[in-house]
């Protein structure tokens, strides 16, 4: 399956450009079409694999509504050069469901699953099938970089290049440093964070890494005190944000990011520190269970209209 998708140009001036010129991303879901789209707007040429078509497609669609926005508020009340804006856009990626169609990048960014068996095998499979000079990174929110990438051959060419959600909107990246990766690796993942219109911060392998490791403790805390019925979620959020002028509250937050991925970062970190803070929280076991994961769901802590 391959068909062109439009996104946006975005030129860097980046002196690290023209080292990165074509990315893939591996993974077609909401990280990985943001990854995907904020590259080629950065005028990258871009692949995006997943095995599953309908999740393309999706990702497609969702391309395509952001980069309207996007050139509406460029371009204003000019429907012309909206359109111009958006099919000029649709030459800068690729999508496909084989990943050797992607193996021939200088970047490869990995957004699936977070399961440290998946994530072993794949890069593995692209240690082998990729050229020399590719470098190969994992968006995992707290997984190991060092176990993830444990079997592979080109260590020195691996790291960590942890986005935020939504990945258009949120200004952060993570860049994750592995124990044998180079400093002209480092220095290319920087680069290249700042190419696609990020602020970049680094740090080693530990458990969580930067943002989660200090917002679980906080996360985790807001559903206790909840789930003891110490306030309730509106009062819990409202301190939040008008007592630490926070723009979301913790549950808000809990329910945008998923109420199954809090459950994962706070299971890895507990496995990684044992830091009773981040014990199972049984609320949280019960909200996702019942499928009650947030946004995506139509139910978290509040209630969505989908």
């Amino acid at each position: 399956m391959n068909k062109l998708l439009g996104l946006s140009r975005n030129f860097s001036n980046s002196s690290s450009f023209n080292a990165i010129k074509t990315v893939t991303v591996v993974g077609g879901g909401l990280m990985g079409s943001g990854i995907a789209q904020v590259a080629a707007q950065a005028g990258q040429n871009v692949n995006l694999i997943d095995l599953k078509p309908e999740l393309l497609e999706k990702a497609q669609k969702s391309i395509q509504n952001n980069l309207h926005r996007v050139a509406r508020k460029i371009h204003k009340d000019a429907p012309a050069k909206i359109e111009v804006y958006v099919k000029d856009a649709s030459e800068r990626i690729k999508v496909s469901t084989n990943l050797e169609d992607g193996v021939n990048a200088d970047l490869i960014v990995e957004a699936i699953v977070e399961k440290l068996d998946v994530k072993q095998e794949l890069f593995n499979k692209l240690d082998q099938l990729c050229p020399e000079h590719t470098i190969l990174a994992s968006n995992t929110s707290s997984i190991s970089i060092n176990e993830i990438g444990a079997g592979i051959k080109r260590k020195n060419k691996f790291g960590g290049l942890h986005f935020f959600n939504p990945v258009p909107v949120m200004r952060l990246l993570e860049v994750i440093k592995s124990e044998q990766m180079s400093e002209e690796t480092y220095q290319a993942m920087m680069e290249w964070g700042k190419s696609v219109g990020k602020t970049c911060i680094t740090c080693k392998d530990t458990p969580g890494f930067v943002v989660n490791r200090l917002l679980g403790p906080y996360s985790a805390e807001a559903l206790r005190m909840y789930e003891r019925g110490d306030a309730s979620k509106e009062d819990i959020d409202i301190g939040m944000k008008l007592g630490a002028s926070y723009p979301m509250g913790p549950l808000e937050l809990a329910d945008y990011t998923g109420l199954d991925t809090n459950k994962f970062v706070l299971s890895v970190l507990y496995e990684k520190t044992g830091d009773p803070v981040f014990r199972p929280i049984p609320l949280l076991d019960k909200m996702v269970a019942e499928g009650k994961l947030g946004i995506k769901t139509g139910e978290g802590f509040y209630k969505y209209k989908k």
